[in-house]
């Protein structure tokens, strides 16, 4: 008897230390994330007997401000064809720059490259700028095509944000058309 008697009051006790533990516990608290300013929100009520239906509650308060963020760019290196390079007409010319993405955006998909000076080589005015994260080291590599005359040619580029503003230093191409 005394052991079918352990294995009974043992269990029962354990359960009921467990169901005192949790009595003092309540509903847990419903999350609603944040809406935008005096739009109404939907709110589930704690529930009640008979009372499923959601209130509408207005909220005046504004929206999470998204922080901004202040583009950079520095130029590091030439990683292919150096300025003053001598090159055959209509050439294609695979120039590459090494750069830090000195500012505290991150480039995406909304920053571009912004022809800012000289001819555009074949390449079009606004292109996408290589994406990298802030504080990080990126190459950019732009496909262009050498003159057909003779000369000396200078392509200057620039970093435009989302809003359309120029940033951080230029980089150029440099080159001598010469005909063979």
């Amino acid at each position: 008897m005394p052991i079918i008697l352990k294995q009974i009051i043992l269990p029962i006790t354990l359960l009921s230390f467990l169901l005192a533990a949790c009595a003092g516990q309540g509903m847990p608290t419903l999350y609603a994330p944040p809406t935008m300013a005096g739009q109404p929100t939907l709110v589930a009520p704690s529930p009640t007997a008979g009372s499923f239906e959601p209130e509408i509650v207005e909220s005046s308060s504004p929206p999470p401000a998204i922080p901004a963020c202040d583009p950079g760019l520095i130029f590091l290196d030439d990683i292919s064809i150096p300025d003053g390079s001598i090159v055959a007409p209509g050439e294609e010319l695979d120039k590459r720059w090494l750069v830090e993405n000195s500012g505290s955006c991150n480039w995406d998909q909304r920053f571009s490259l912004q022809l800012i000076a000289g001819p555009d080589m074949g390449v079009q005015s606004g292109m996408a700028l290589f994406p990298a994260r802030s504080g990080t080291q990126a190459e950019i590599n732009i496909l262009f095509t050498a003159p057909a005359e003779s000369g000396l040619y200078r392509s200057a580029w620039q970093a435009r944000d989302p809003e359309g503003n120029l940033f951080g230093d230029p980089i150029y191409i440099e080159v001598i058309v010469q005909n063979p």
